[in-house]
């Protein structure tokens, strides 16, 4: 039972720091919406979102079967 809790402990701590670490990263995204600061288009806005919807529907896959990791690079259009 202890190496179950010991599991579950180390679990809870990676998942408290990266999902804190993901959620700022978010916030700093939307920092980007300074249009004073920078340009950009609804096209840009639209694929930022779009990748962030995928990346949060991959983990929810991950959590919920046992497939294999999959990993999308992000990229914007130049």
């Amino acid at each position: 039972m202890a190496k179950k809790e010991e599991k579950r402990e180390k679990f809870v701590r990676l998942a408290e720091g990266r999902t804190q670490s993901a959620l700022d990263a978010i916030r700093k995204i939307g920092n980007l919406s300074n249009s004073r600061a920078y340009d950009y288009t609804e096209a840009d806005i639209k694929t930022i979102v779009k990748a962030l919807r995928e990346a949060v529907a991959d983990v929810e896959r991950k959590f919920s079967s046992t497939t294999g990791e999959t990993f999308n690079k992000f990229k914007l259009k130049r």
